[in-house]
Formats: C-alpha cells, structure tokens, sequence
C-alpha cells in the first residue's frame, strides 16, 4: 500500500518499454515508496490502466502535477516533453538516449540548472554492482578498452514503429541505430570506463557502419574513439549476429584483463573467469532517494555528455549512410539476416583494436573520421 505522501510518479510513454517502468512503478507502490499518477500515451494503453490516462503529455501534467515523470518516448521527442515536464515543476527520469544533439544536451542541462530539479538517465547498468567492482578494478594503466556485443533482430523489429530504422522522420532527426540505440548502453558503458580509468574526454571518432537491409542506419558498427590521453577505445557491435554475445566491456593494462558483461552482471577480473555479481540500484528508486536524502544520483544527466557528443557525430547530416552488405556477405533465413564470419571479425576487431578496413576485409568501407568538440 503506497504511503500518505509518498511522491507520485506520471509515465509518459505508456506501451512498449513502458510497459517495464509501469510495472517497476506498481512494485515501488506496492512498497508505499511511490504511487502512479497517470499515464500518457498518443496510442491506446496496453494493458487498459486503473488511472487517469490521456493521448497528451501537457494534458496528463496539467490534470494529474506528478512529482515525478517518467519519459519513455522516441528519443527525438524526449527534449520538448522534458522541458513540459520541467516547467511543471517535475524530477524526470529520462530514457536513454537522452537527447538528439550537444546543443540539445546544453538546453536541458540550462533548464535543470534554472528550476532546481533533477534529471536521472536510464543507463541502468550504470546502477550495477558488477560496474562498481569493474571500475575499481580497472588495470593501471588501462592500454586498451573494447565493447563487443552480437544480437540479433529481425524484420519485425523494423516494422515496429514508424521511426524505427530512420534518420528523419516529419523533417526531424531520429536517433535509431546500433550505436545509439539497442548497444548505446555498451557505448555508454565504455565511455564511463575511459572515465573513470582517467582517460579524459572522447576526441576523435572513427567509424565504419553496414547495414544488412534498406533502413537508413546501421545496424552493424566498427568505431574507434580516442581519448585525450590516447587511449583507444574499439567498438565493435551487431544486430545481424552469429553465436549471442550479450555485452562485454574489457580494459586491458600491463598486469592483465578486467571483463565486465553489462546486462547480465557478470565480471571477471585478472586471472578469474565470469562470476555472476548480484545487485543492482534501480535507477527510479535512485531518484525519489535523491530527492528524500539528497544523495547523488547514479546516472545524472551530465555524466552522459560523453555520450551525447558521440550520437551527435554520427548522426549528423555529413555522415554518410551505412554501407549496405549484398547477399555474398549475408545469410538470409526467413525474417533474419545474418552477416557471415561476423563474430570472429567483431572478436579480431578488438583485439587488435583496428577497423574492418585495415584488416582488409573485402566488403570494408573507408572510415568516417571526426574531430570531436570538447562541451
């Protein structure tokens, strides 16, 4: 039973992911930690809900003034509903990713800064401890750092919104692909690892992105992003996968390995295999803490301008569209495309780190190479 008082959290963005805050939000209830307040979706809400729902988020703020708000949108709409959401008086926690662009970073950080309230991003294995241990076991100095995943989505996962797989849609810049989308979490968690390894900020980016149907962005990727001290960071990704790999954040130094496998928390440490490391600090928990006790949040919406900057240069108008593979490459089984050889490639990838093309691999494309500008 939610307790007098406790603070009352709106989700805007009710169906799809949404579905696993409103579920979240019912447990937190059930501990009378918080209460839902309503909901908000332009599509009728599945399962039907027992609050206020509305097709307009301005409606739901105005009807219901939440403490809290959960925004659970297309990442292209995230900035205009955070600012609402803001103005009335409300501490979001924000989808990742949770802007387009730097500027727009720029513009929520200017208004969390101007109402006093507080903006928590879903990067919710950046609440693990596994990412704790890893961090604090991160190899002095750390010569090389990778992110290595391979999934696999089929046709159905395009065709599950009108956004999915596009770079505009209305004339607006969507943020879709798998750097910044499905794997942006081993992006960010590499990012946050050359952080904390004292790295300094990204500064130059590298990267190679194919695509094994006719969307507008990749869904396989090579990038290699530089650090201010030098160090190389290589990313090597696929939603066109062989044999699964869930996530593998990997920092190498002098004295060995440390292996962090973000979505399932699992690590291993020099000289040790994979060990399960139970325990992570939901991310919405995080927030209504931060806002009874003060405590610093896990996942502000600073410590993701890394990431930010990242998205920005690969999402902008000058990139070039992925590189699509032919049929010599990929095996298609019915609604699924398969890039042949792609595992070991993603493997030889980080290894040594160097990208597709400078490993001579037929169907590489010439890098996009960009400076990347300090924030």
């Amino acid at each position: 039973m939610t307790t007098a008082g406790a603070p009352r959290v709106a989700l805007i963005g009710a169906n799809g992911h949404g579905r696993w805050h409103r579920r979240r939000i019912a447990e937190l209830s059930a501990d009378g930690i918080a209460s839902l307040a309503g909901l908000a979706d332009p599509q009728p809400i599945d399962p039907a809900p027992n609050v206020p729902a509305f097709t307009d988020h301005r409606e739901l703020l105005a009807a219901t003034a939440p403490d809290v708000v959960v925004i659970c949108t297309p990442p292209h709409t995230h900035l205009p509903i955070a600012l609402d959401a803001l103005a009335a008086g409300c501490d979001l926690l924000l989808e990742k990713p949770p802007v387009t662009s730097v500027a727009a970073h720029e513009t929520l950080l200017a208004a969390l800064r101007s109402t006093g309230r507080a903006c928590q991003v879903g990067f919710q294995a950046l609440g693990s401890v596994a990412w704790s241990r890893f961090r604090e076991a991160l190899p002095s100095p750390v010569t090389g750092l990778t992110a290595v995943a391979s999934w696999k989505r089929d046709d159905a996962y395009y065709a599950r919104s009108p956004w999915a797989g596009r770079r505009v849609v209305g004339g607006r810049p969507v943020v879709d692909g798998a750097l910044v989308n499905p794997l942006a979490h081993a992006v960010m968690q590499a990012l946050a690892a050359g952080a904390a390894a004292g790295a300094g900020r990204p500064r130059q980016l590298e990267v190679e992105r194919y695509r094994v149907r006719r969307i507008d962005v990749e869904d396989t990727a090579f990038a290699r992003i530089t650090f201010d001290n030098g160090l190389p960071l290589l990313v090597a990704v696929t939603l066109a996968g062989e044999d699964f790999i869930a996530g593998e954040i990997e920092a190498r130094g002098p004295d060995g390995r440390a292996l962090l496998e973000y979505p399932t928390d699992r690590l291993a440490l020099p000289g040790a295999g994979l060990t399960d490391v139970p325990g992570r600090t939901d991310l919405l928990t995080d927030l209504l803490r931060h806002r009874r006790e003060g405590t610093p949040l896990l996942v502000p919406l600073e410590a993701t301008a890394d990431f930010t900057v990242v998205l920005e240069a690969l999402t902008l108008p000058d990139a070039p569209e992925p590189h699509l593979l032919n049929s010599d490459t990929v095996r298609v089984d019915g609604p699924d495309r398969t890039i042949t050889g792609i595992n070991a490639l993603l493997r030889r990838a980080a290894a040594t780190p160097a990208l597709p093309s400078e490993l001579g691999v037929p169907w590489a494309v010439t890098p996009y190479r960009r400076r990347l500008p300090a924030t």
